[in-house]
């Protein structure tokens, strides 16, 4: 099985771009204000529009309210919303769109969110603490038991020297990058975005 590859945090319409030539299948945008990869909807807008066929947009919140998530899916193209919160799985599927859960490993329990989030698509394991919002370049444990029920993606910590690692060891649906392909936060770097990409496809 082919590992899917996410770069999460593009804050410049050439970084989509770059990304998605170097063999990302997703870009993130981050909506949650305090990140500093956080982008406005204008922006958000302008990032989207430039992202070729066939290459998901993602749009990523932490514990937003339902008028903020409905404002950004009025004005950009999101394919896949993902929460990074406490956002219960009423409040991710009330929008009608397809959702991954984040799951905080540095004190979460993924088989608990697995269970109170039967129609997520997909959990995303993160290195943070529960409730963070990502991109802190923390790696967490990958021997840790993962739930079988739903599709997993590996964030946090992952780096052109170690992600081929993690692929070996968790065999994850995907895998999701920010900090680690940055010259600098919401920068991305294209050596390292294709570091990351053959990487990835040599674990």
């Amino acid at each position: 099985m082919r590992t899917r590859i996410k770069i999460c945090g593009i804050t410049r319409p050439e970084d989509g771009v770059m990304a998605a030539e170097l063999g990302a299948d997703a870009i993130g945008l981050v909506f949650y204000p305090p990140s500093q990869r956080h982008v406005d909807i204008a922006r958000a807008a302008e990032i989207a529009a430039v992202v070729p066929p066939l290459v998901s947009v993602v749009g990523l919140f932490l514990d937003a309210n339902t008028e903020q998530v409905e404002d950004v899916l009025s004005a950009v193209p999101i394919d896949l919303l993902q929460f990074h919160g406490g956002e219960s799985a009423e409040f991710c599927a009330q929008f009608g769109r397809r959702y991954i859960k984040s799951v905080g490993m540095a004190g979460g329990d993924p088989a608990e969110v697995a269970a109170a989030h039967p129609h997520a698509l997909a959990l995303l394991l993160d290195g943070h603490a529960p409730g963070a919002a990502g991109g802190s370049g923390d790696v967490f444990d990958w021997g840790r038991k993962l739930p079988t029920s739903h599709r997993i993606i590996v964030a946090g910590g992952l780096r052109p020297d170690n992600v081929a690692q993690a692929v070996k060891m968790i065999k994850p649906w995907g895998v999701d990058c920010s900090s680690g392909v940055e010259s600098s936060p919401g920068i991305k770097d294209s050596s390292k975005m294709a570091a990351f990409t053959q990487e990835v496809h040599r674990g």
